[in-house]
């Protein structure tokens, strides 16, 4: 068995590098964006791996139309800039041939998508139970152990909260590599993710390897199971609506999602479906509009369809959970300036203290700039005292901290959903150390 396992393995990579990834990129068939086709030879997950390259590339996908019955996979995207206009860059349209076509190698395991080992920083994950001012506490931590964050991001969903984080070492500028100092990083870390409250479940994985950060931070999340858990409140007409339903003479799954469109929104599905292990057969996208429609015809890595309500509900709850993740509640703000040892802890306690909450972020940093996005809400629930954005600017920088929304439009009610890392303590310490134990 083995051997013929292993035969058919060697079969697959013959065929698909004698039948190469062929990418067509049109502006000229559609008026408002650019159109791109592309032909391989058809694996599991491989339609994963071709949204990923287009998301990490900040594309917009207005259109979709995917078939990958049989042994061949074809895709067709329609794909804007972040301000609707066609992509025209010649280094762009190079880049994506690359990315996409013979030059690279569709041949990896799913296991590795995105997977790489780095000496120049040290990848951090994070997972517990949310609550006010978690956020400030671990920036604190990492700043008291000269650790740098140069790249992270922060989700929180149904009262959980993940992170993945690469730090630096602030003396070396590199990875940290000391044994005794990783081990103190985790501990303290878990120590902050576990709290006070007892039996209260957190885990934190230190490593040099990482995968690509968004998709990690679903996969986290789903294995941690905040699909199942209660959501404190929230509208149901601002859940997203998501339908599985069998088409029995084809011996499909057929799930449809209608929800108001953002971005990401392509990624954050197919990865869920992807990493529970659905193959999508064919599907439709159009994201034209405020509404975007999804429909996917799928099956299980096994061939069958979703066989039961269990199966059903799962699947749906599972969607559900990875569109609501990523959904950006607050007001925006855009940090921009030269990085520095300690930046993040800085804001994120100015946010403390004055009594923000940070629901979601993104750090980054970029040639020595640090840019990082901030959705920040009052903490009681209250909309954004424009007063209280004035004064933290001040103190930041008004050049430094830009506003990119409107506090008069948030509602006081759309804060009941979640905790979000609530920043309610004015006092200067970060932590309770205990005794906690600590998971690998």
């Amino acid at each position: 068995m083995s051997y013929s396992g292993n035969m058919e393995d060697e079969y697959e990579k013959f065929i698909r590098r004698m039948n190469p990834p062929r990418v067509v990129i049109d502006n000229e068939s559609c008026k408002n964006a650019t159109i791109i086709q592309v032909d391989s030879a058809n694996k599991h997950g491989i339609l994963l791996e071709v949204v990923q390259v287009l998301t990490d590339l900040n594309f917009v996908v207005t259109k979709a139309y995917i078939s990958s019955d049989g042994g061949w996979f074809m895709d067709v995207f329609n794909v804007t800039d972040q301000e609707g206009n066609k992509i025209t860059d010649e280094e762009v349209l190079d880049y994506i041939q690359k990315a996409l076509g013979s030059d690279t190698s569709f041949t990896t395991s799913m296991d590795s998508v995105g997977v790489t080992f780095s000496t120049d920083h040290t990848v951090i994950e994070l997972i517990g139970s949310d609550r006010p001012g978690l956020l400030s506490e671990l920036c604190a931590v990492l700043t008291h152990l000269k650790c740098n964050v140069l790249n992270g991001e922060v989700w929180t969903h149904n009262t959980r909260a993940a992170s993945v984080m690469h730090v630096t070492d602030e003396e070396s500028g590199l990875a940290v590599t000391n044994p005794e100092k990783l081990s103190i990083i985790k501990k303290m870390l878990c120590n902050v993710l576990k709290g006070s409250i007892k039996g209260n479940e957190a885990k934190t994985v230190v490593s040099r390897g990482g995968t690509h950060m968004e998709r990690r931070l679903h996969q986290m999340m789903f294995a941690d199971r905040d699909y199942d858990r209660v959501d404190n409140g929230g509208s149901e007409k601002e859940r997203p609506d998501v339908k599985v339903v069998n088409w029995y003479d084809k011996d499909y799954s057929v799930v449809t999602i209608r929800c108001k469109d953002r971005p990401k929104l392509l990624f954050d599905t197919i990865c869920t479906l992807t990493d529970m292990e659905y193959v999508v057969f064919h599907g439709n996208v159009d994201t034209e509009g405020p509404e975007a429609y999804q429909e996917y015809c799928i099956r299980h890595i096994d061939g069958s369809p979703v066989n039961s309500d269990a199966e059903r509900q799962r699947v749906i709850q599972c969607l559900e959970a990875a569109i609501e993740r990523r959904v950006s509640e607050g007001l925006k703000l855009e940090l921009c300036t030269t990085d520095r040892f300690g930046l993040l802890s800085d804001v994120t306690r100015i946010f403390r203290e004055n009594s923000l909450t940070v629901t979601r972020a993104e750090v980054s940093t970029r040639s020595g700039k640090a840019m990082n996005t901030f959705y920040v809400r009052d903490a009681s629930g209250y909309p954004v005292d424009p007063k209280t954005i004035d004064s933290i600017r001040k103190e930041i920088g008004q050049t430094i901290l830009k506003v990119k929304g409107h506090p008069q439009d948030l509602s006081p009610q759309e804060s009941s959903n979640r905790f979000h890392f609530r920043g309610l303590f004015k006092t200067k310490s970060f932590c309770n150390f205990g005794i906690v134990r600590s998971y690998s």
